[in-house]
């Protein structure tokens, strides 16, 4: 018995042959320190045994319990393979000598017929997974994952190499490349996200160096250049948790909009939008997504300062309100009519034909919510809603006892990673710039654990109703 079927009974096989072993815990052939990808270096060749079974007889031999766990199982391998006599098939056993076999196992071959021949099992550089093989070349500590892992979006694969994981980014981007047939594009992150325009440099360790990327999400199609604009697809279960709070009809202002994971949906959903962000290629985006997405009429698309932008929404919203559309509830009325005609005529009655009119509700004239997604600076735009709604006490028809103040939603970061130190601080920073106590007990308060973004750092969410002290605060 050669070492790679020794090496392999010693990884899968259990002390007695009587149990079911596995082959599926085989790894590739070890070459620790392989820079430049040679994909010959990772085929493995084991030995086996070929049960010469008649064609006709092989579905009953191959259940017999005899032979149950003795069968070669080995993902994209076949265990029955053409045999030289055609009436006969090869069927592949899991040792390489029938010595290796229990003696009642060959006893029922040998009373059979069936005859044992030495065959092999190749396996190559398809077989094993990106992770698999990135394992077998990468110098790593016990405790360390190798870098198989990346964030898909549309056709491009971003990777986070750190610096000792460098030396080997060429041949990671090709593995990449190789394994996922979806990827044309891999990028590894240079540095930290640009705090102005929320994008990151990248260089391209393997394929095409083009980054206009599309995907979907939340049942929407977005297109834009990845190397310009900030899209991360692990915050989708974010997004829909958010959207999902937007009722049909209400006004959201979304005050970092990006290329519109909030704003796109919500509309597509029947919200309002009034979606902003400085960055110009984000907002140039954006634009192609509301159409794109045919959410034109509920979705407006401005490029200015947070701050500014914060501020002046709720005058924005009041008077420029959005011409409230309801299609669905005109389409719905109308079969209604056309049903009660066609019943009608039917019974030998003709009735004219409606004129369909849809009740016309409140104009969609305040803001409902507020998104700030900037979680790394967020928290600090929180003074601009100092007097936001303080215009609106002189607008004609603007009732401030009748009107419910938005909620606010603001992404942030914090260093602790326990809920309790994590709720002091965010609400400490948070009372800090937006000049009013932060508390639990607000209106509306929750404090909603996003994700984990390094072993160090946790994102949440932080909402709460803009208090009436502050939005009609009295400014100079």
């Amino acid at each position: 018995m050669n070492a790679a079927w020794t090496a392999l009974r010693r990884l899968v096989s259990p002390p007695s042959m009587t149990s079911s072993p596995s082959l599926r815990n085989l790894g590739p052939p070890q070459h620790k320190g392989m820079t430049a990808l040679d994909r010959s270096k990772f085929d493995l060749t084991i030995p086996v045994l070929a049960a010469r079974v008649k064609a006709s007889e092989m579905g009953s031999v191959r259940k017999h319990d005899l032979l149950k766990g003795h069968i070669v199982d080995i993902p994209k391998i076949r265990s029955i393979t053409p045999d030289a006599d055609p009436a006969l098939r090869r069927l592949l056993l899991r040792v390489a000598k029938p010595d290796d076999l229990p003696a009642d196992t060959r006893a029922y071959l040998a009373s059979s017929g069936i005859t044992l021949e030495p065959d092999a099992v190749t396996l190559g550089y398809d077989h094993w997974t990106a992770s698999e093989i990135l394992n077998a070349v990468i110098e790593t500590k016990e405790d360390e994952d190798t870098p198989s892992s990346f964030t898909q979006t549309g056709h491009i694969a971003h990777v986070n190499l750190r610096e000792e994981w460098l030396p080997y980014k060429a041949m990671i981007g090709q593995v990449i490349l190789d394994k996922i047939p979806s990827i044309r594009t891999v990028v590894n992150k240079l540095s930290e996200i640009h705090a102005e325009f929320r994008y990151f440099d990248m260089e391209v360790i393997a394929g095409e160096a083009d980054f206009v990327a599309t995907t979907s999400e939340s049942g929407c199609t977005f297109t834009f250049d990845f190397a310009h604009v900030y899209w991360n697809s692990r915050l989708h279960t974010e997004h829909e948790r958010l959207i999902s709070l937007f009722t049909p009809g209400s006004v959201v202002a979304d005050a970092m909009a990006g290329v519109g994971p909030f704003a796109v949906p919500a509309a597509k959903r029947g919200a309002y939008v009034l979606g902003n962000d400085l960055n110009p290629e984000s907002v140039k985006w954006m634009r192609e997504n509301r159409v794109k997405n045919k959410v034109e009429a509920r979705l407006r698309v401005t490029e200015a300062d947070a701050r500014q932008f914060i501020n002046g929404a709720p005058l924005e919203a009041w008077r420029n309100p959005f011409v409230r559309s309801e299609p669905v509830t005109v389409r719905q009325k109308e079969r209604e009519a056309r049903r009660r005609r066609e019943a009608a005529k039917e019974a030998g009655v003709e009735l004219p034909k409606e004129e369909v009119k849809v009740d016309s509700p409140p104009k969609p004239q305040t803001v409902d919510h507020y998104v700030m997604n900037l979680p790394d600076s967020a928290l600090e735009f929180l003074d601009a809603y100092a007097g936001s709604f303080t215009p609106l006490l002189s607008e004609p028809g603007f009732d401030a006892a009748s009107t419910t103040l938005p909620l606010i939603h603001c992404h942030c970061f914090t260093r602790f990673l326990d809920i309790e130190g994590a709720t002091r601080d965010i609400n400490e920073r948070a009372s800090a710039a937006l000049g009013y106590p932060v508390t639990t007990d607000m209106d509306g308060y929750l404090l909603h654990p996003v994700r984990r973004v390094a072993p160090n750092k946790d994102m949440y969410c932080l909402t709460f109703r803009l208090p009436h002290d502050v939005a009609y605060k009295k400014t100079v």
